[in-house]
């Protein structure tokens, strides 16, 4: 099994304590050996992990910051939703990171869902329609660009004249494509039909996601099997250091149904050592799984 970090909150006491920190936790994670650091695409805090006023970063920024002070692990979104950046704006990002890191980028991807922080910020609102269209349309248009295919493509949702990709990926034949989300009609259904890798939660009725997964594939005649399953387990670092023993037991769990990839949340205490703890006494149970 493969384990992943989400830093998803940056409250360490100040803008000036920001940079520093990232670095330290996003080396450590490497370091000790996680296999993959995601950050949320969003531009506010969301409500569950605390005020739209707490601090975020810019995710592509950010991960381009990532990508310098590790070595070894994979880099995305989870996820970017797909109305906050043209199709093409968004190929060119995934790309410069996966050129910039040496081949570690994903693009992790999603409709979006935060209505309050579009309409705060004037982006185009999720809920408005067509973000599925968009996204189906958005996940045609990187494959297109990854082959290298410059001719025009005119689609409901997005007009590109000469999609010019250069320089390209170093990942071949693309970047590996990740879709979050648990919709069973439309999220799952693209995973089957365009995605290297499906992102789910831990609290979800695992099992029945994944059977509708294998469902799609079947429909559209694709090899379940390809498809790489994470879950976000919603625990944080600090907390799993603690009670490795359950994490363990919890990680076991969602192997047998068929989860490859989980991760944690790096939550508000910066505590390097907790890394080091779950390098010792759980990460190795779960290479075994």
């Amino acid at each position: 099994m493969k384990v992943g970090l989400q830093i998803n909150r940056f409250d360490w006491g100040g803008a000036e304590k920001i940079g520093p920190t990232l670095r330290g936790i996003a080396a450590k994670a490497d370091e000790v050996g996680f296999d993959s650091e995601w950050v949320m695409d969003h531009f506010f805090q969301i409500e569950h992990l605390g005020p739209p006023t707490d601090p975020m970063l810019e995710a592509y920024t950010a991960l381009g910051h990532l990508a310098a002070v590790t070595k070894k692990v994979t880099l995305g979104t989870m996820v970017t939703g797909v109305i906050y950046r043209e199709p093409a704006l968004l190929v060119k990002a995934v790309t410069t990171l996966d050129v910039l890191s040496g081949g570690r980028a994903v693009l992790g991807i999603g409709a979006g869902w935060n209505e309050a922080e579009a309409v705060a910020l004037g982006l185009p609102r999720p809920l408005s329609g067509g973000r599925f269209e968009k996204l189906e349309e958005t996940l045609e248009i990187a494959k297109q660009m990854w082959a290298g295919d410059e001719k025009p493509i005119h689609g409901k949702q997005f007009q590109l004249e000469r999609p010019i990709n250069s320089p390209q990926a170093l990942t071949k034949p693309h970047p590996p494509i990740l879709i979050g989300g648990s919709g069973e009609q439309k999220t799952l259904r693209l995973v089957a039909k365009y995605a290297d890798a499906c992102n789910l939660f831990a609290r979800d009725d695992v099992k029945h996601k994944l059977d509708v997964l294998r469902q799609h594939c079947e429909e559209v005649g694709r090899n379940y099997d390809e498809i790489e399953k994470t879950a976000m387990l919603g625990v944080e670092i600090v907390a799993a250091a603690k009670e490795p023993d359950a994490i363990r037991r919890k990680a076991e769990e969602l192997a047998g149904l068929g989860i490859q990839h989980v991760i944690f949340a790096n939550g508000p205490d910066p505590d390097l050592s907790a890394y080091d703890k779950l390098a010792k006494e759980l990460l190795p149970a779960l290479r075994k799984l």
